[in-house]
């Protein structure tokens, strides 16, 4: 059964982060590639959410998190989601060499604090 996908605005902030990284290095080409393969990848974890990797932090903020490489030339970058009978929530987005457990609880630059 198909859930239904639901950004978080920490994803949100994630994804437009990274857009203006990839459009300030790499060009709009890159950038909106980087999109694309997020989108097909969403869409692919709303077919079966059971994709990613299931996530084991300390910090009982992050349980129940799960993992999923984005598509393509952009697998360094992690989309973070949980998943339920209806839903794909994507709770972040990041690039998987970060220390994972810090970074998830902080906000995303030019995010407000609290989601």
């Amino acid at each position: 059964m198909k859930r239904k996908p639901s950004i978080s605005g920490r994803a949100e902030a994630d994804l437009t982060n990274q857009y203006r990284w990839y459009l300030d290095n790499a060009g709009e080409a890159v950038a909106e590639r980087f999109l694309a393969e997020f989108d097909a990848t969403v869409e692919r974890l709303a077919q079966v959410p059971e994709l990613g990797r299931r996530r084991r932090f300390r910090d009982p903020e992050l349980t129940g998190l799960r993992s999923v490489a984005v598509r393509g030339r952009f697998g360094a970058h992690l989309i973070f989601y949980r998943a339920s009978e209806a839903e794909v929530s994507i709770e972040r987005v990041m690039h998987g060499s970060r220390d994972l457990p810090q970074r998830l609880r902080e906000a995303p630059e030019g995010y407000p604090p609290h989601d």
